[in-house]
Order: structure tokens, then C-alpha cells, then sequence
């Protein structure tokens, strides 16, 4: 198990103890956990299913071609234009983002991927309109349009020196 499981068992349990001595609402977090999970678990079974579909069915080769570190503004750029259009919440994206990253697509592209996911989503773009406005959501696709080349752009060449994993 990683550090990041043994995390959130550790704070699970600590939170499952605590709710059980403030009378007993423990019961009530994990049948409300278990709704959660019942609502999302084909969700998630086929986020990873893509996910592993992406690895198999996409040669790592092509990934680092047209993602990898070699790739440099192309493979940003390529990588923000996917996040933008990909649809899904988190459970759906980071399965497909996660595959993408070990396939080697560089730290920038992936980034960008992300960032672009988080403000351009395509498929968001349609209820923003309707609850806000066109004028309201082209400034904000406007005013957003350049922050996920340069996120990718930061992450690669900037704090991809600084951070080693």
C-alpha cells in the first residue's frame, strides 16, 4: 500500500471513531459513504475501465510521440485541447489522466490536460450559458483561455527541475 492509502484508512478510522463518541453518528457517515459509493461505482468501473483501455489500446510509443517530454508546446497544447474536451467529473478524468502520465506524456501536458479540463470543459459550457449567460461565459473562456498552456509550460520547464518524485 502507498503513503497516500495508508492516509486515508488512517483518517477514516480516526473520523469513524470520532463520529462514534459524538453519539454514535458513525453509522450514519457510512451508510451515507455507502450511498456515495453506490451512486458512483459504475461510474468508476468504467473510468478505469477507459483508463486501462488507453493503455493497451494506445501504444505507449504514440503517447510519448505526441504527449511525451519530447513533444514540448506541441504535446501542451494537445494535452490542454484533450482536457478541454474531455467530459466527466474527477471520478471519470484522473483514472484517464493517471494512465496518460505513466504511458510517459510529459508533466506539462498533463497539467495542461488538467487545467484545461478544470476551465474549458466543453461539455460544462452549455449549462453555464444557460445560468449565466453568454456574456458572462465567453469572458471567462477568454479571460481563461491562456492559463492551461501556461500551467503546462510552468510545470514542465520550471517546477519540473525543482520537484523530483
Amino acid at each position: 500500500m502507498d503513503t497516500a492509502t495508508l492516509i486515508m484508512i488512517a483518517l477514516a478510522i480516526i473520523l469513524t471513531v470520532v463520529a462514534y463518541f459524538r453519539g454514535g453518528v458513525h453509522w450514519k457517515g457510512l451508510t451515507s459513504g455507502g450511498r456515495m459509493l453506490s451512486n458512483n461505482l459504475l461510474l468508476l468501473l468504467a473510468s478505469f475501465a477507459i483508463a486501462g483501455m488507453v493503455q493497451v489500446l494506445i501504444p505507449k510509443e504514440i503517447i510519448q510521440q505526441w504527449l511525451g517530454a519530447e513533444s514540448g508546446l506541441k504535446g501542451i497544447i494537445l494535452g490542454c485541447i484533450a482536457g478541454g474536451l474531455t467530459p466527466g467529473g474527477p471520478y471519470a478524468v484522473f483514472p484517464i489522466v493517471g494512465s496518460l502520465y505513466q504511458a510517459e506524456a510529459s508533466l506539462g501536458a498533463v497539467v495542461g490536460f488538467v487545467s484545461a479540463w478544470s476551465l474549458w470543459s466543453v461539455a460544462r459550457l452549455p449549462m453555464e450559458v444557460a445560468l449565466i449567460g453568454p456574456k458572462v461565459a465567453l469572458v471567462r473562456v477568454i479571460a481563461t483561455l491562456v492559463v492551461p498552456p501556461l500551467a503546462g509550460l510552468f510545470a514542465q520547464h520550471v517546477l519540473g527541475n525543482l520537484i523530483q518524485f
